[in-house]
């Protein structure tokens, strides 16, 4: 049985009530505003999210929407190779806490998971800016 992977969870708060966060950051075209280590832009084609993203073109498989604020996505990197990412909004008060959960794959270094945190951080504080701004 393979080892579970080494895992980091980032939040952010939101000033603003779950829903909205929920309704906004669900939608995928939404993503290129906010979520530039996952796209550049997104398009749907031929049924199938595609996203340009930092590495090349990738397929995204969203959750269908749900009332549990559930945002978690699949990124295919290639054929056999796909990312897990759970995502959740939570509510907060009278606000929202948005938690991402970065898995550290095999062969990832010290580094690459450092800057990979990084970047969904950054990714986070500009949710955040977009919907409290």
């Amino acid at each position: 049985m393979a080892e579970p992977f080494e895992s980091r969870t980032i939040t952010v708060r939101i000033a603003r009530p779950q829903h909205e966060v929920y309704d906004f950051a669900s939608v995928p075209e939404n993503f290129p505003r906010w979520a530039s280590g996952l796209a550049r832009s997104l398009k749907k084609v031929n049924g199938e999210w595609i996203a340009d993203t930092p590495e090349g073109r990738v397929k995204v498989r969203f959750t269908e929407p749900n009332d549990f604020g559930i945002l978690d996505h699949h990124i295919a990197l290639r054929p056999g190779v796909e990312i897990y990412i759970p995502m959740r909004v939570i509510a907060n008060g009278a606000g929202s806490e948005v938690l991402f959960t970065l898995f550290r794959l095999p062969d990832t270094t010290d580094e690459t998971f450092a800057r990979d945190a990084e970047w969904v951080e950054r990714d986070l504080r500009a949710l955040k800016a977009l919907l409290e701004g």
